[in-house]
């Protein structure tokens, strides 16, 4: 059962890597073992395809034969523009299938463990089933409540505050907490914000991480149709698409400028089903407090990143009532980081 763990940590590991790039699929690890020697491993490849079963049964060759798989989901048991994974690891010869948890894709959800017995297969499920599950939250929401996982983000002063009480844009956290900010939204499909940050801010709202290309929507909130033509945004539509929700307005504009438009109002189960349609699987956020607070009062927020810089204070700035938050989403403190002089707390519902 060691071993199990231990390969299944390699195959999550593998697994998270394809985050924010192969929606609408799920990001899957898998890690092909014989006689105590991985001959294989493979994840979701960008966009979706190649699937992780297939990357390492085509490292593996023929030796897959006899060999244990060890896949973080379910092995898929429908073909699409390739056969369906559980019985290519059947028909590769695959002795043993150990398998972290299950999809809830009603035309999967148990039909690949059934694949992989019929042909003989031995199967065993639950290995590190809930460190499985966490990292494809966003692929089962979208299966089963039609709405990505959100992520929602926030910076705050050592007093609590995100923002002056000047008004003034300032940068609370420091360059190491900014990274990490981007290194987010990498694992991310979609980047939302809201009218009120455009126009504030001006932010591009794109990945800018070394070494990592990533290009996810930029979703704006924007009843009115009043997003700068002249904005960071609408200026970098080539290097990263620009989604905008609105209810009222002309945006023929926007349109000629590269814009994607849905009228599709204002009101945030609707966006967030727009989104799961689109493909969108995770969702971060990086608005403003008015609309973190509609998300929390209609109860999204499956995760929440807190960025603290302890050594600034605003007096009298707007403040952040995060133990509210954190009451009516119901989230509890999963992990804390140190990032420079900031402090980073992760969240989770």
């Amino acid at each position: 059962m060691t071993d199990d763990v231990d390969y299944m940590r390699i195959a999550l590991s593998l697994a998270r890597r394809g985050l924010g790039n192969v929606a609408p699929n799920p990001s899957v690890g898998c890690v092909l073992v014989k006689k105590g020697v991985i001959i294989g491993r493979g994840r979701t490849a960008p966009g979706g395809r190649p699937h992780a079963e297939a990357e390492a049964l085509a490292q593996a060759g023929s030796a897959a034969k006899e060999a244990t798989a060890y896949v973080t989901l379910e092995p898929c048991a429908v073909a699409g523009r390739d056969r369906p994974c559980a019985g290519a690891l059947a028909q590769a010869g695959v002795r043993r299938a150990v398998i972290g948890c299950i999809d809830p894709n009603k035309l999967v959800n148990g039909n690949g463990i059934g694949i992989l017995k019929d042909a003989g297969v031995e199967v065993i499920t639950g290995v590190l089933e809930k460190e499985c599950a966490e990292l494809n939250r966003g692929f089962f929401l979208r299966v089963t409540e039609d709405r990505p996982m959100v992520t929602l983000k926030m910076a705050v002063t050592g007093d609590g505050m995100i923002a002056p009480a000047s008004g003034k844009r300032e940068w609370i956290t420091g360059e190491l907490a900014r990274r990490h900010v981007h290194l987010m939204r990498s694992q991310h499909d979609a980047i939302l914000s809201a009218i009120g940050t455009i126009k504030n801010d001006n932010p591009m709202l794109t990945t800018r991480f070394e070494g990592v290309t990533h290009k996810a929507p930029r979703i704006i909130l924007d009843k009115k149709l009043e997003t700068p033509l002249d904005s960071q945004l609408m200026r970098t539509v080539d290097e990263a698409p620009v989604w905008i929700f609105h209810g009222e307005g002309d945006g023929r504009e926007h349109e000629k400028r590269g814009a994607r438009l849905f009228n599709a109002g204002y009101e945030l189960k609707g966006v967030l089903a727009a989104l799961a349609k689109e493909g969108i699987t995770r969702l971060f956020f990086e608005g403003g407090g008015t609309v973190l607070q509609e998300f929390v009062k209609a109860g999204y927020g499956d995760r929440f990143l807190l960025y603290t810089n302890p050594a600034k204070r605003w007096p009298g700035g707007r403040a952040l009532n995060f133990p509210e938050i954190q009451q009516k989403l119901g989230l509890r403190l999963a992990e804390t980081q140190a990032l420079g002089e900031d402090l980073l707390e992760i969240y989770e519902h």
